[in-house]
């Protein structure tokens, strides 16, 4: 009798544990299209991106605030040495964020996102320029070529030859490079600081700090790149629009950018990289497919089988960099 109720008890804490991930990949998934729906219509209203980025962060900060003075969550108990070894990541993150939201309020969100497809490629070269090196197995380096491949193919218009947004694929290759160095630079800062309980950093708090830090980088590159212009940037948008619904997309996207984040921080932390490296390479086919609808982003046949192989060789990587390199036998 004991043994049939332990078993029953363990199949119940395991089906708990599936309907949990699979919670985290809905809202994931979920947030993070609702986040490039409202982010492009933000930047489509007004043409002031770096504060459209800072803005977003700010909603994140006030959701983390909440979370913490109320005592849903726990606050972070972080030293001075602690929130200096975060400083790097956090400013990655900005350009990263920033990056992103440039490249999809000059281009084309479906563009953006077939460019991003590419983060591997540059994580790659990072892992073999910044110690400790990190050499992936022969094979995730043969699958960078169909990204590389699949993206530029992407590029190629049919009757025109190459056709690239260079400002966007600009912004976002920006984004990723600073994606990579993030993961590169943060990897072991984030594990040191989640394996010591009396700091109170779970997956959603690193993001929280991160975001907070990232916000504190954001703010300078408001003020030299849009500072004097930003007031008659405002004034044009809410005249065309209309103030409440410029507030509304900026406030929607920022609620979002945080919602999804903190939930693939997450499922990251509930399944690992590789899997949730997979799910995101999926996410994208889903943000295409969206912006192609509601933006009416043409999608040429290039354009979608150049995709679609950039996106297949993100998930074939994906795996791939996770198995074991052959090591060379002692003589």
């Amino acid at each position: 009798f004991r043994f049939t109720s332990l078993f029953k008890m363990a199949g119940t804490k395991q089906k708990e544990g599936n309907l949990k991930l699979v919670l985290l990949v809905a809202a994931w998934y979920a947030g993070n299209t609702l986040y490039n729906v409202y982010n492009k219509k933000a930047t489509k209203m007004i043409h002031a991106h770096w504060f459209v980025a800072a803005a977003q962060l700010v909603v994140g900060i006030v959701w983390s605030g909440i979370m913490w003075t109320t005592g849903m969550r726990k606050t972070p108990n972080l030293t001075a040495a602690d929130i200096t070894a975060c400083i790097p990541i956090g400013l990655f993150a900005c350009i990263a964020h920033a990056g992103s939201v440039l490249a999809m309020g000059v281009g084309a969100v479906s563009f953006a996102q077939i460019v991003k497809a590419c983060e591997p490629a540059f994580a790659a070269v990072i892992g073999l320029m910044l110690p400790p090196l990190d050499v992936k197995p022969v094979l995730a380096y043969m699958m960078l070529i169909p990204i590389v491949g699949g993206v530029g193919l992407a590029c190629v218009k049919e009757g025109k030859g190459i056709d690239i947004n260079m400002e966007a694929f600009i912004y976002a290759s920006i984004a990723n490079a600073a994606a990579a160095l993030k993961g590169k630079l943060g990897g072991s800062v984030v594990k040191a600081l989640k394996n010591d309980k009396v700091k109170n950093m779970d997956s959603a708090n690193v993001y929280a700090v991160m975001n907070i830090i990232s916000f504190i980088f954001t703010v300078p590159m408001v003020v030299l790149f849009e500072a004097s212009t930003l007031k008659e940037e405002w004034a044009a948008a809410t005249a065309e629009h209309g103030a409440q619904a410029v507030a509304k997309n900026i406030a929607l996207s920022g609620l979002f950018f945080y919602i999804y984040n903190e939930f693939a921080f997450a499922f990251t932390a509930n399944v690992g990289a590789v899997t949730s490296s997979v799910l995101n390479t999926a996410k994208r086919v889903i943000i295409i497919v969206v912006a192609a609808v509601l933006f009416s982003e043409p999608m040429e046949r290039n354009t979608i089988l150049g995709s679609a192989i950039a996106i297949g060789g993100t998930f074939a990587y994906s795996l791939a960099a996770k198995k074991p390199a052959v090591k060379s036998k002692e003589a």
